[in-house]
């Protein structure tokens, strides 16, 4: 029983149901006190050791259903027993045997040892349940019973007919529950591997205007950004944690030791002060770029847990702030609401830096890391790197994401190859897996090593 629950498990995480290794523990160890013969205590007792929300509850319950649920055979019994010349006949081949007699049991069982043999559980592809349906029904004997057939067939005087006839009907029906058998295997294993594949090809995508976001994939790449987010808030948080505990102070505990007969009952540590990350992010909203500064907001705003202050800008032709915006509305919802007070105007790099020194220029320090969102292409306007300049110099690092490819860099309107010197760092990012790299960079320069 082990092993069923070891594929049990598999299911439930291909069914977005975490089940850690302590999990899986505790989950064996309840059902050897609960044991196997009541179903609905050995469904609660899995259920209470896995299902960690109403959302978990309900998928562990349907994927419960599925995993052991049992196809019926549609295997009936002979009218008559078999004659002793066809129970000759079938005596190598117990399938054979099993499906003539209708014994739908030992067809079940023999079912399920022969899926394990064929590896069905490790299917991963739709495209996979043919191959799969076949060799499973060759490790059930298949070809015992093909043989079988072929054999009764040239028995003289059609002395065989009705056996191979009654066989042939069998064979179908063994077919039928098999492919359903792969069907549910897949359903239970497959899905994972299908949403990963896809998972893998979005992180991958060019998010420019040539590669823009198909509607289809749109709302899995907004819970990918928040998935990445939510694994480097916590690998970050428990970094931070980490450094803020320090290393034991000696002398201090040798001190506070005194009192209590030199015992150290009072442990001192060398507690450094951990700066939580401090962004500001000004971003181009217009057509070229709108699809990445969408994701680049969810992900900042993804991050509360570790991030102290976030600034967030967006310009076209002039600069606003939009954090109160995005607080206020969805980050999908909020851009469309910048786009409706200042989109659809020139992209003029020169004059949203101006605004932005104007009104917003004395919250940088030395604490904060200022993220640019854009092509650098601003229609041959002035690019002010005089201000470009002093963003650099008032704050901690200016890091400049860019969706265009480095050699694009200076052709035609693009000051990119001019902003840059005034960056720390200037790189392309044009998807999100890009991204994620660019944030982990920003947020991992807060936390000592």
């Amino acid at each position: 029983m082990q092993g069923t629950l070891e594929q049990f498990f598999r299911a439930l995480r291909a069914a977005d149901v975490r089940v850690s290794p302590a999990e899986a523990i505790d989950a064996t160890r309840a059902v050897a006190v609960t044991g196997f013969a009541d179903r609905t205590l050995f469904k609660d007792a899995l259920c209470a050791t896995l299902a960690k929300s109403a959302d978990e509850v309900d998928r562990f319950e349907a994927t419960f259903e599925a995993f052991f649920a049992r196809d019926p055979v549609a295997a009936e019994p002979p009218p008559a027993p078999l004659s002793e010349r066809e129970a000759e006949q079938v005596a190598e081949s117990p399938l054979a045997q099993a499906v003539l007699q209708g014994d739908a049991a030992a067809v079940q069982q023999a079912m399920e040892e022969a899926a394990r043999e064929a590896g069905v559980t490790e299917i991963r592809l739709t495209t996979q349940r043919s191959r799969m349906t076949r060799r499973l029904l060759e490790e059930m004997g298949l070809d015992q019973i093909e043989a079988i057939i072929a054999r009764a067939r040239r028995l003289p005087d059609g002395e065989g007919q009705g056996l191979a006839d009654r066989l042939e009907a069998a064979r179908g029906r063994l077919f039928e529950q098999a492919q359903a058998y792969v069907q549910r295997q897949h359903d239970l294993y497959a899905a994972t591997s299908a949403r990963e594949l896809r998972e893998e090809r979005l992180v991958r995508k060019q998010l420019n205007a040539d590669g823009g976001v198909d509607p289809v994939d749109y709302a899995l790449m907004q819970q990918l950004v928040r998935k990445m987010a939510r694994r480097l808030a916590t690998k970050y948080a428990r970094r931070r944690r980490a450094a803020q505990r320090g290393h034991l102070d000696i002398r201090k505990t040798l001190r506070r030791s005194t009192a209590h007969g030199g015992v150290p009952f009072e442990i001192a540590w060398k507690v450094k002060k951990v700066d939580r990350p401090s962004i500001v992010v000004i971003c181009d909203v217009s057509k070229s770029v709108a699809a990445f500064a969408q994701f680049l907001l969810t992900f900042l705003y993804s991050l509360n847990e570790v991030v102290e202050r976030l600034d967030a800008f967006a310009f076209s032709g002039r600069l606003i702030p939009v954090g109160d915006i995005l607080d206020d509305h969805a980050v999908d919802q909020a851009i469309f609401k910048v786009l409706q007070e200042i989109g659809f105007q020139s992209t003029d790099y020169g004059q949203a830096l101006a605004d932005f020194a104007e009104n917003h220029l004395d919250s940088l320090d030395r604490k904060t890391t200022v993220i640019i969102l854009g092509d650098g292409r601003s229609n041959h306007a002035e690019p002010r790197l005089d201000l470009m300049k002093q963003i650099h110099d008032r704050s901690r690092a200016v890091i400049w994401l860019n969706p265009e490819p480095e050699s694009y860099w200076g052709q035609g309107d693009s000051v990119m190859n001019r902003y840059a010197r005034f960056c720390h760092v200037a790189k392309q990012c044009g998807t999100l897996e890009q991204l994620e790299r660019v944030i982990e960079d920003v947020l991992r320069s807060y936390v000592p090593h």
